[in-house]
């Protein structure tokens, strides 16, 4: 089945951080809620006129946070007909995107709000500490820090077999800052070099500090309507062309090709068939970065380049303001924001951009995008494309 426009895109919000922080001590409840709000605003919508909410978080975990669409629901005032609190990690978003889009070509609903948010920063906590079960049993015990552990072994992996440098690594971080220099949003704005990437602190060889997301707090909400809703609604649509995703384990030494991001081509070839779309027709590119080599293998994995040759595509800064591959143009999770699960944050700036919204970090004439969200230890993948009329 393809969801090709049967769903635009018509609204989005976010707060704003100080210091990586949300302003007033506010909690997660009131966040998402300030982000619906605007996301609703922006799209000319009634609360009321909501029927489909899609939530994820881990917030509240254990309690609340396992009920996470009832229990925002009950905050907002909203009583769907239709819910999806599916948890896939950072890929969450993206596959909510597909799913709500599916929703409203089945008449399940009209109005879908999409919702994340996290104070993760404020709370000085970044995940539930539980015990080690499944086959985690088989590495953190032993010493594998989390997530970073995982991706670190991969970017080992993809090293030997490719010869990629860790300068490689460093130029997707320096590319990313660059852009967030142009996003006042930013939480990370000073002037970025890759000595200095190589030179900050190991956290996980051979990722160092600046190789590594943020830690913040934030939130964000998406609303997508029918075709028929988006002509009366306040903003131009931005359709839904193509999506698709995947997911092929959770244990990193499960993954079938360390090298490899299998879900990604999986998610990615779905997309670009369903879109119509080739490579060649993607104006700008939002891709998950929670380590630079997520960027790096995502990349390869959607086919923008070959197995191995990642390294050699972000070269010479090719992916930052000026270049001719715009990648991550809000400064991304390693530089803008990175609030535990940052996949929505990516959707959101997509349609900025082909909106026309993004100031002095506007790619010009944007007309379709990709946003590709990773999710776990590698894990899972979700990828949408969008455009505009």
């Amino acid at each position: 089945m393809s969801i090709k426009r049967a769903a635009a895109i018509v609204g989005v919000g976010d707060v704003e951080l100080e210091n990586g922080k949300v302003l007033g001590n506010k909690s997660v409840f009131q966040i998402q809620a300030i982000a619906a709000k605007r996301a609703l605003d922006d799209a000319g919508i009634r609360k009321d006129e909501v029927d489909g909410l899609f939530t994820a978080g881990l917030w509240g975990l254990p309690g609340v946070g396992q009920f996470s669409s009832a229990v925002m629901g009950e905050y907002l005032g909203i009583q769907p007909k239709y819910s999806d609190s599916t948890q896939i990690g950072g890929s969450t978003f993206e596959a909510h995107v597909g799913h709500a889009a599916a929703a409203i070509q089945a008449g399940l609903c009209e109005v879908a709000l999409i919702l994340y948010g996290s104070t993760q920063r404020s709370d000085s906590v970044r995940l539930p500490v539980k015990p080690t079960t499944l086959t985690g049993q088989y590495e953190t015990p032993f010493g594998l820090p989390n997530p970073v552990g995982a991706y670190a072994m991969a970017a080992h992996r993809h090293m030997h077999q490719y010869g990629t440098k860790q300068e490689h690594l460093a130029e997707i971080a320096v590319a990313t800052r660059k852009w967030a220099q142009l996003n006042p949003e930013a939480t990370m704005r000073e002037p970025l070099t890759v000595d200095d990437v190589l030179n900050s602190k190991m956290i996980s060889d051979p990722l160092h500090l600046l190789d590594c997301c943020l830690v913040t707090d934030g939130a964000g909400a998406i609303v997508l309507v029918s075709a028929d809703r988006a002509k009366n609604c306040r903003k131009k649509p931005i359709w839904v062309l193509g999506q698709g995703e995947s997911h092929s384990h959770w244990s990193i030494h499960a993954m079938p090709d360390l090298a490899t991001v299998t879900s990604a081509q999986k998610s990615g070839k779905v997309a670009f068939e369903m879109a119509g779309v080739t490579h060649d027709d993607i104006d700008v590119v939002e891709i998950y970065d929670s380590f630079t080599i997520t960027v790096l293998l995502t990349l390869e994995a959607l086919g923008f380049c070959k197995p191995g040759e990642g390294g050699d595509f972000v070269a010479n800064q090719r992916t930052a303001p000026g270049g001719d591959f715009p990648l991550n143009t809000n400064g991304g999770g390693l530089s803008y924001a990175h609030p535990g699960m940052y996949g929505i944050f990516l959707l959101i700036e997509a349609v900025r951009q082909l909106r026309g919204e993004c100031a002095d970090r506007q790619v010009k004439d944007a007309k379709i995008a990709l946003v590709n969200g990773i999710g776990g230890s590698l894990s899972t993948s979700s990828t949408c494309i969008l455009g505009r009329d």
